[in-house]
């Protein structure tokens, strides 16, 4: 069963007994990449790690071009 399947069934099961339909597939997707990149930067904070640039300084030293 597919998840709009399964989206739909549980629509229709919510609307059979008079309860608020589900949210659909992907309706908070944004909010949940927010909240864990938020949620990685508070960790990193909490560790005594730079919260950003991380990632572009590890490459930074490894691309650079060696005489």
């Amino acid at each position: 069963m597919s998840i709009t399947q399964q989206y739909l069934l549980d629509t229709y099961r919510a609307q059979q007994h008079g309860e608020p339909a589900p949210p659909a597939p992907g309706a908070h997707d944004r909010q949940v990449v927010r909240e864990w990149r938020d949620y990685r930067l508070f960790r990193a904070v909490l560790a005594e790690r730079p919260a950003r640039g991380r990632l572009r300084h590890l490459l930074g030293g490894r691309l650079r071009p060696r005489h």
